[in-house]
């Protein structure tokens, strides 16, 4: 179970550094504009806005991977900081989905849950 659950972590983690690179790198590019459904105008217009979401989405990354490097075994500090960083996870897709696209509650939110869920179980 503790290995399934690093695994669940470690995607989060990785997904998080994903849209940090969507959003701060290719937010005005074919991908990124693909990916978020944006006209070019759109995207442009609203580039900083992405970097600075994008930026966010990094700080996110950096708690899933510094727990993890912590290590996630019970009584171990980096569990702590990965049952946090998850929490936050959860919480940014929750209100994404409320307040943008539905499709972030499963992007975003449904990895981190099952990654707490996983993580609490092991």
């Amino acid at each position: 179970m503790k290995l399934l659950a690093l695994a669940l972590v470690l995607i989060v983690a990785l997904l998080h550094l994903w849209f940090l690179v969507l959003e701060m790198l290719l937010w005005t590019k074919p991908l990124g504009l693909r990916t978020f459904r944006l006209t070019p105008e759109f995207a442009q217009a609203s580039r900083t806005l992405a970097a600075n979401q994008g930026l966010y989405n990094g700080f996110l990354a950096a708690g899933v991977a510094t727990g993890l490097a912590l290590g996630i075994g019970a009584g171990e500090p980096g569990r702590i900081l990965c049952l946090f960083s998850l929490a936050c996870v959860i919480v940014a897709g929750v209100f994404g989905a409320l307040t943008v696209s539905r499709r972030i509650l499963w992007i975003q939110a449904l990895p981190a849950v099952l990654a707490t869920a996983t993580l609490l179980a092991a």
